[in-house]
């Protein structure tokens, strides 16, 4: 935020000037002067070193330079995007440890025990298991580890697979997630964006820094009026646990015949 404020009354400063004082023929030779001091520079073979108040100042005058006069400037705008993306991504670095908890070492043991004892039980039936223990593991998770230790599939184990299913009925299945966007302000915005898996096109449904499971369900809705329209029918949809995905969101679908398919617990 200090650097962002430091830009703002810097671009204001030389904005500022450039209004009161206009140019006479001393600017002028001045001008020409620092131009062919660039134009020597640029001949270097080795790029200058730039601190942070070079970048600040750079990036506050090409908010005034036209772009017809960029030639004598010394970056390009892919270079102030440059920039940006690693201010965003500085702001959004944390010390601590990325990613999923560790499971312990226990809840693997105890799937492992419960897929030997139980030949017949596949790997949602156990997932299953474990929630009545208050236990909370993924169906990808334990599938994974029965197949390091050997333990499947086999009986029920034997069906179709998630993989499988979504390669069988992606013609007809849609997705829905968030990604972000981070504006030249560091301001973070949540896009809601719907996938369809068989042709891979997005339909972009809304943006706002602020979602809430009313917008949520606001957005769909002028959604599925758009699909309605359409020759092809979905007849499901995936999306994640979020708790902006409420009971509305679902039933707006479900009055459309969409069926809703939710993601295990910590799935990818």
């Amino acid at each position: 935020m200090f650097i962002s404020l430091c830009y703002l009354v810097l671009r204001r400063v030389l904005q500022l000037a450039t209004w009161r004082f206009r140019s006479s023929d001393f600017k002028e030779l001045e001008i020409v002067v620092l131009r062919q001091e660039v134009a020597i520079l640029r001949r270097r073979t080795r790029r200058p070193a730039m601190t942070w108040s070079d970048r600040l100042f750079l990036a506050a005058a090409s908010q005034l330079l036209p772009r017809a006069r960029w030639r004598s400037f010394i970056i390009t705008p892919g270079t102030l995007l440059r920039w940006h993306r690693r201010l965003v991504a500085k702001r959004w670095t944390y010390g601590r440890r990325a990613g999923r908890p560790p499971i312990r070492r226990e809840i693997r043991a105890l799937v492992l025990r419960l897929a030997r004892e139980n030949p017949q039980w596949g790997y949602q039936r156990i997932v299953g298991e474990l929630k009545g223990l208050s236990i909370a593991v993924s169906a990808t998770t334990v599938r994974t580890w029965l197949r390091q230790e050997g333990l499947g599939p086999s009986g029920p184990r034997g069906g179709m697979t998630w993989r499988e299913f979504v390669r069988v009925h992606r013609r007809g299945m849609l997705a829905v997630d968030f990604f972000t966007v981070e504006t030249i302000w560091l301001q973070r915005l949540y896009v809601l964006f719907f996938i369809e898996l068989g042709s891979r096109r997005v339909h972009v449904a809304g943006c706002t820094p602020t979602p809430s499971a009313l917008w949520v369900t606001q957005q769909v809705r002028q959604l599925t009026w758009t699909l309605a329209e359409r020759p092809e029918s979905f007849r499901f949809l995936i999306r994640d646990r979020d708790q902006k995905f409420t009971d509305s969101f679902d039933e707006v679908f479900r009055g459309s015949g969409i069926a809703i398919v939710r993601t295990p617990f910590r799935a990818r």
